[in-house]
């Protein structure tokens, strides 16, 4: 269990690095603090989203109707997780983002079973699970951080005036 909780670490530092890198190499003149402090959020908040994702396609498994709850929500393993560490590939431009998708397609497609497996459901059917709670776990970080950014930018623009 240590291995799995060091590797979705690790994987929510790649995934914090993806994004910080373009921000990084757009603006030079952010201060080295200022990165480590976004490299560390950021690592703090994909860690958290990557934990909850399993879990978040199982809730969502178990309330189909035809869902028959064999057991505790499936956790994740190291074999699944160890993939999550080329989550930095988001960071090339125009090829990272298909790379991304492909990378959390295959990891989801690997979910699925186990969902299938704990919740009772087919395995189309946790598949959809595994996709809405990735999507909607996506969308609910990027509402988080443009609201932070658009506040932040608010910020900058009353300081200076």
């Amino acid at each position: 269990m240590p291995s799995v909780v060091a590797l979705v670490l690790l994987a929510g530092l790649s995934e914090a690095a993806g994004r910080i890198l373009p921000l990084v190499a757009r603006r030079p003149r952010v201060s080295p603090p200022v990165v480590a402090g976004l490299l560390l959020t950021g690592t703090a908040v994909e860690s958290a989203v990557i934990a909850l994702w399993p879990l978040t396609a199982y809730t969502l498994a178990e309330l189909l109707p035809h869902a028959a709850a064999s057991g505790a929500a499936p956790g994740w393993t190291a074999g699944q997780v160890a993939p999550m560490l080329l989550g930095a590939v988001i960071a090339f431009p125009l090829l990272g983002p298909a790379l991304h998708l492909m990378l959390l397609t295959g990891v989801g497609a690997g979910l699925a079973g186990p969902i299938a497996a704990a919740s009772g459901v087919g395995g189309w059917s946790a598949a959809a699970c595994v996709a809405a709670a990735g999507v909607g776990l996506a969308a609910a970080v990027e509402a988080v951080r443009r609201l932070v950014g658009r506040i932040g930018t608010t910020r900058t623009r009353r300081a200076a005036a």
